[in-house]
């Protein structure tokens, strides 16, 4: 990922929010020969290893799980906010013309080794831990023990439990750093003209870097 240093993030705390808001990401590794990528819900483990950990589960059907290397070294890509910017919005555009388009946005790649798990007690954890997790919002949260506990199990004969050890993270906020506090104020108030949730989400993150 190309990161001019104006648009690196390292704080902890900013990336591992980012991970646990948007914990539907994008696992790239290399199976065979080819790249792939696997769309999946992860669960953030903080306290896990040194960096933490990236819970997940795939398909049996899903080759990864039989064709990857032990150590195997793997990314995930976890998208936050983003949103067009239209040069419309910036002060500059009055005063020479020299604007054009871009998009803002807030991402995080997770590099790590990737393990993979066949044990029926942790499938079992983890399948509960996710659901609890995305189920809490509810007025009648389902849980897994709402199922019989023979179909439960048949469908755990068909899933495979993966951990990714991370390595390293790389944090991208492009969040108009590098225009000047005019042009950062014109883009907050066209993005709130926007009225739509990734719009309102993006003017307040660049709201905490004007100064």
């Amino acid at each position: 990922m190309f990161k001019p240093p104006m648009f690196v993030e390292k704080r902890e705390e900013l990336i591992h929010d980012l991970i646990h808001s948007n914990p539907f990401g994008t696992l790239i590794s290399m199976v065979d020969v080819e790249i792939a990528a696997d769309h999946l819900p992860l669960l953030f483990k903080p306290q896990l290893r040194e960096k933490g950990a990236l819970h997940a589960h795939i398909s049996k059907g899903n080759p990864l799980w039989k064709k990857h290397k032990a150590g195997q070294e793997v990314m995930v890509i976890f998208q936050g906010t983003h949103h067009y910017i239209s040069p419309s919005w910036y002060a500059s555009k009055a005063e020479h013309g020299k604007v054009v388009p871009t998009w803002n946005y807030a991402v995080v790649h997770a590099h790590g080794t990737l393990k993979i798990i066949e044990d029926h007690d942790w499938l079992l954890n983890h399948i509960n831990e996710q659901t609890d997790k995305n189920e809490q919002h509810y007025e009648t949260p389902w849980k897994v023990s709402d199922a019989p506990e023979k179909y439960i199990d048949s469908q755990l004969k068909g899933i495979i439990g993966l951990e990714i050890e991370i390595t390293r993270f790389d944090g991208k906020w492009k969040i108009s750093q590098n225009k000047n506090r005019q042009d950062k104020e014109g883009v907050v108030k066209g993005l709130k003209a926007e009225d739509n949730e990734n719009a309102l989400a993006m003017s307040k993150m660049i709201e905490d870097i004007i100064e």
